[in-house]
């Protein structure tokens, strides 16, 4: 028997795995999308500094904007798998 099969099988649970990743990070940014929709005009959002624990006051319209397109970006890519 060839080690083919074993790494077609190998690819194949690689990249279930990696859709079932891009689906779970697709459900959370729904929900970050929604709760953003769903604030008041008055309300302030905070976005945290890349690899650190430090958060800044955001623009709340900015924010959902790049969320959204984040959202579709993470969409476009599980098409494309």
């Amino acid at each position: 028997m060839s080690g083919k099969p074993r790494d077609n099988e190998g690819n194949r649970e690689g990249a279930t795995d990696l859709k079932e990743e891009l689906n779970k990070k697709i459900k959370e940014q729904k929900v970050v999308v929604d709760e953003l929709s769903n604030l008041k005009k008055n309300r302030k959002v905070y976005t945290q500094q890349r690899n650190s624990s430090i958060f800044f006051l955001a623009d709340r319209g900015q924010t959902l904007g790049s969320c959204k397109k984040e959202l579709d970006n993470m969409k476009r890519d599980l098409q494309d798998m």
